[in-house]
């Protein structure tokens, strides 16, 4: 069973409760889902984040497009793109190319058939290798980012790769529910948004998330 197939056979199509425009390939069950890939894969492996609509990708969704100018007419990155919930987003509201990164190759997967789903294949461009690496900022015009703020080691990676893309002119955006590691002092609230959660995914019915930006470019 391939990657695609295997993303087809434990999700279904169904709209994200606070971005109806989008529809993913969403899991009812993370653990059981979880349990299904390392039986699939024979090996350890991470957390299905690619199955879920979590609620700082839901926020950042949300943002660009009730504001489409943010990324209309021009190149977005969606960073830890997951089930490319942001991509398509940025797509719909009229980017002019979109690459969703992600190194689960799960989720590479997820994102073609959800890219597919929403009949934006021809403006998202999957990637699967690790961007974080290296000291390079990316040669897009918007960067994206939801939910990345999940780990001590992840939040400074991410936050230095955030902050490089700022420096180096890149409009970026990124979505948190308030996590532990959040890093608050090093960023701008735009927006906040009171997001639907499905199940017990982040453990309450609504969540808390804001829209953020790295507050001083260095």
């Amino acid at each position: 069973m391939s990657a695609s197939e295997f993303v087809l056979a434990h999700t279904r199509l169904a709209p994200v409760p606070f971005v109806p425009e989008v529809r993913l390939h969403l899991a009812q069950d993370a653990i059981d889902l979880w349990e299904h890939t390392e039986s699939h894969t024979g090996e350890s492996q991470p957390p299905p984040f690619w199955a879920f609509a979590w609620a700082g990708g839901q926020a950042v969704a949300r943002h660009i497009l009730d504001f489409p100018d943010i990324v209309r007419g021009k190149t977005v990155l969606d960073l830890a793109s997951g089930s490319g919930l942001v991509a398509i987003a940025a797509a719909l509201a009229g980017a002019r190319h979109v690459i969703a990164n992600d190194i689960d190759p799960y989720a590479v997967a997820a994102v073609t058939l959800n890219a597919r789903a929403n009949g934006v294949p021809g403006t998202v461009t999957p990637n699967g290798e690790d961007l974080l690496t290296g000291p390079a900022s990316p040669d897009v015009d918007v960067l994206l980012a939801g939910d990345v703020f999940y780990s001590k080691e992840m939040s400074a990676r991410m936050l230095a790769f955030l902050e490089r893309a700022a420096a180096a002119g890149t409009e970026v955006l990124a979505g948190d529910p308030g996590r532990a590691y959040l890093p608050h002092e090093r960023l701008t609230v735009v927006a906040g948004y009171d997001v639907p959660m499905v199940g017990a995914l982040e453990n309450a019915d609504t969540k808390r998330a804001t829209v953020l930006r790295p507050a001083t470019p260095v």
